[in-house]
């Protein structure tokens, strides 16, 4: 008898569990997404700099990797990516209009404006954030993502309590 009533609220659990991911969550709302290109490619160790001056990059990755190139649109007055996380890198490049980078660390928020272009990183892992389009003007971006092979692209997040 104890073990039905067990079963029984484990699925109740369950439920409001999964409602409550659903109702918390802030998905996209103006905004549309095509992939470009998506590639895999085997563990990077990249090494470049220019003999004229200082300037150096180094890439390295352990795995494979999927690499994708997005074009996200922000419609005029609102488009949103909603808030979400991704697990890998993001070079963002601001194409057309301006967008807004809301960006959380801990519990402080910030954002950044950027306009067409103008680019930022988003650094993937537990950093969430939100893209929206503020202005009168739909926006557009391109994004280049590093993500380990077969990961999901995005990663929905509740809305931040760092008010």
């Amino acid at each position: 008898m104890k073990s039905k009533w067990l079963w029984a609220l484990l699925g109740v659990l369950a439920v409001v569990g999964v409602y409550a991911g659903t109702v918390l969550a802030t998905p996209p709302s103006g905004q549309s997404t095509t992939t470009l290109a998506k590639a895999p490619f085997d563990p990077l160790r990249l090494r470049a700099k220019d003999p004229a001056s200082m300037w150096r990059a180094k890439i390295k990755t352990h795995g494979v990797s999927d690499l994708y190139v997005v074009d996200n649109t922000f419609a005029a007055n609102g488009g949103t990516s909603g808030w979400h996380s991704h697990p890998g890198p993001s070079l963002v490049f601001v194409v057309s209009g301006t967008i807004t980078n809301y960006m959380v660390h801990g519990r402080h928020c910030m954002q950044q404006d950027y306009t067409a272009g103008q680019g930022f990183v988003d650094q993937g892992g537990d950093h969430v954030h939100m893209i929206k389009n503020n202005s009168a003007e739909p926006a557009r971006t391109i994004a280049v993502q590093f993500l380990p092979a077969g990961a999901t692209r995005r990663i929905d997040a509740d809305e931040p309590n760092c008010h």
